[in-house]
């Protein structure tokens, strides 16, 4: 029998969310569970729509760990609250091992910006950051400049007239343009959407001028030239488009966001049972055809493991609030 990840785009509500939680697990796990673990099926909530570069990514994943394991990996995309309601579905589950998170330093900006049902540091355990994801600065071709440095000249000329789309108010894309703001000395005009989609659909259409966008997201139309890229984030360029700069080459090295997605279960789950998901992720990392598929559409393969991957949502915590704290920033839209 083939095992794989399975894919329910569904969305429910919160009070939904807690019950089918609840189904997740029938049981506390045990200090032994993590020898016979798993033994059923594991639900992986992707806290976004369906479609997108996160439902890729825990495919992706997702399909290998059922391999390994020998068990269905059910993908369930969860959407809504700026991933509050697929968040706190893990955060309420039974501390199992078989409800996971597809989350990241999201749920650490959320923290610092809103009050949401869970604690991001108790209600959550980490498993291990699975990649780091790159971000490109893109504009509509319409916008009459060519590369970073003019845009940013263009802006300052222009303060609040050019409109930055993203995914949410304080989605990282959102913490990205403001940053953007500080560093360059200038001012854009920040709408959020629910989702990202619209957004580059808006962007394309010229209603929006900019947009920090998810490299997978955007690399096509930028290949297509419906869109153009001027910088993209990380260490270095990305094979999908070698033209397209790095921040550090196009004149802004003090730039560098940083944006991960990683697995996390429900605070409390056994350390056994972490350790167990957190080898398997690291092998199925470290497969080629699996570092080729994330290298190409735009993210870097960033095994860390429990501990690191903790150490990295304090000291984010700490960056992030820097940055709300410097640019103001308020949830008010």
């Amino acid at each position: 029998m083939k095992f794989r990840a399975k894919w329910i785009p569904v969305a429910v509500s919160s009070a939904g969310a807690a019950v089918l939680a609840g189904i997740c697990g029938t049981a506390t796990a045990q200090p032994n569970a993590a020898a016979n673990y798993p033994t059923k099926p594991i639900r992986w909530i992707t806290p976004y729509p369906p479609g997108g570069s996160t439902t890729a990514l825990s495919r992706m994943v997702g399909d290998k760990l059922a391999e390994a394991f020998g068990k269905n990996v059910i993908i369930d995309n969860r959407p809504g609250g700026n991933t509050i309601i697929g968040a706190e579905a893990v955060a309420k589950a039974l501390p199992d091992g078989y409800s996971l998170l597809l989350g990241g330093n999201t749920q650490v900006i959320l923290s610092l910006l809103t009050k949401p049902p869970f604690n991001v540091f108790k209600d959550f355990a980490p498993v291990t950051i699975i990649a780091k994801t790159n971000y490109i600065l893109v504009i509509n071709p319409a916008t009459p400049v060519n590369n970073l440095q003019e845009l940013i000249t263009y802006a300052k000329a222009r303060p609040g007239q050019l409109n930055v789309a993203s995914v949410a108010s304080g989605s990282s894309q959102h913490l990205m343009g403001e940053l953007f703001n500080i560093l360059a000395g200038v001012k854009m005009q920040h709408i959020p959407y629910k989702g990202g989609q619209q957004g580059i659909i808006d962007l394309m259409g010229g209603s929006v001028q900019a947009s920090f966008s998810n490299a997978i997201n955007v690399i096509q139309h930028i290949q297509n030239g419906r869109l153009r890229g001027l910088a993209i984030t990380g260490d270095k360029r990305t094979v999908a488009l070698p033209n397209l700069p790095t921040y550090a080459e196009a004149g802004m090295p003090n730039y560098d966001p940083k944006n991960w997605q990683g697995m996390m279960t429900t605070g409390g789950t056994p350390v056994a049972i972490i350790n167990k998901l957190s080898a398997e992720v690291g092998k199925i990392l470290a497969m080629p055809d699996i570092r080729d598929k994330l290298i190409v559409s735009g993210m870097e393969p960033a095994f860390s493991g429990p501990e690191k991957m903790a150490a990295q949502m304090k000291a984010d915590y700490a960056e992030i609030a820097r940055v709300i704290k410097a640019a103001n920033i308020k949830i008010t839209e």
